[in-house]
């Protein structure tokens, strides 16, 4: 079955193995730059809308609405790089982790062949060599995957209808 939660399982699992055998590896608490770089307003199919809007329903009032200003100005913003709307700037970490979409649980650890790793620390690491060994994730496989998730959305567009049907001020 191609759930959202097996496809997180998955997802662990490898990100897990390679975690465990390179244990300098980058991507871990503390590490944001993918977070302050993104090249576009994040994706999410409706299965990883619904789980995000748990995490943000779950929010403190005050921090649900910062991070609707953030989204909002995203949605006007035309210059990229663009800094992820759901990080807390200040402490470096995702404000949702556990709910975090699957191009969050990916990143660093997945790639499309033909677009490269996107991290230059990590393409660093790789091109000189220190992590030669490491078996990269397929990212295409993962988005065959989500494609049978349901409908694709920019996360401006679902955060709008949500504020629309009046579930966040």
């Amino acid at each position: 079955m191609n759930t959202l939660t097996q496809l997180h399982a998955d997802i662990e699992a490898r990100v897990g193995t390679i975690r465990d055998d390179n244990l300098d590896w980058l991507c871990r608490m503390g590490c944001d730059g993918c977070c302050r770089r993104l090249a576009e307003v994040p994706r999410l199919t409706a299965e990883e809308w619904d789980l995000l809007r748990d995490g943000l329903a779950a929010l403190p009032p005050e921090q649900l609405l910062e991070i609707g200003r953030n989204i909002a100005a995203l949605a006007e913003q035309s210059s990229r790089p663009i800094v992820c709307p759901l990080l807390d700037r200040s402490a470096g970490a995702c404000q949702v982790y556990v709910h975090r979409p699957v191009a969050c649980r990916t990143y660093g650890f997945y790639v499309q062949r033909d677009k490269g790793l996107y991290c230059k620390d990590i393409e660093s690491r790789v091109a000189d060599g220190g992590w030669a060994e490491v078996v990269w994730g397929n990212q295409d496989a993962v988005d065959r995957r989500l494609c049978g998730l349901g409908e694709t959305r920019d996360l401006t567009e679902w955060f709008a209808r949500w504020k629309e049907a009046g579930y966040v001020a």
